[in-house]
């Protein structure tokens, strides 16, 4: 289930201790093991789904050699047809290489699998032995993404440099903009 199971106690166990606690979860692709770990999560669905892209598909094979993008894509894509109820959540690293058609292309991309929640930020090197920065990408050009985002028709989006996957993730359920944090 290339891990499903280990999510499905942990939101279990949470769910037992404190049933009033809401959850987002943000998973691995699962090694595309989709429908088993689908099955190993139907009982325990997390109220956000968040799996993120990281970036865009032609950056793929240097940024995520393990992964492929569209199987997130599909993951994304059966979670919120198995589970209408879920929020899917997904985001991105930018100043890797990408271009801003290719940004669109992707947000196009989660917008057509029912993805309705984005986060955008700055991709900072954990080491020197991770990729560099290609780019620092301006607050300006962060604020126009998000802009562009939201005429897609994401419900929630935070975008500014230093936005990470679970920013202000408690606002973003709640329906709250992220916008003036």
């Amino acid at each position: 289930d290339g891990g499903a199971g280990h999510f499905a106690a942990c939101i279990a166990a949470i769910r037992q201790q404190t049933p009033q606690v809401h959850i987002e979860c943000l998973t691995p692709d699962f090694r595309g093991r989709i429908p088993a770990a689908l099955a190993q999560l139907a009982t325990w669905m997390p109220e956000v789904f968040n799996h993120n892209l990281e970036t865009v598909p032609s950056l793929y094979k240097t940024v995520r050699p393990g992964a492929d993008y569209r199987v997130s894509l599909q993951l994304l894509a059966q979670v919120k047809q198995q589970h209408p109820q879920v929020h899917t959540k997904s985001g991105l690293m930018l100043g890797l290489g990408e271009t801003q058609a290719e940004l669109v292309q992707v947000m196009q991309d989660l917008r057509a699998v029912g993805c309705a929640m984005l986060t955008l930020g700055q991709y900072l090197p954990p080491s020197t032995a991770h990729l560099p920065v290609v780019r620092y990408v301006p607050p300006e050009e962060f604020t126009a993404l998000g802009v562009i985002a939201r005429e897609l028709g994401f419900t929630q989006v935070a975008s500014a440099p230093l936005v990470r996957s679970s920013y202000h993730a408690e606002q973003q359920l709640r329906g709250e903009s992220c916008e003036h944090l």
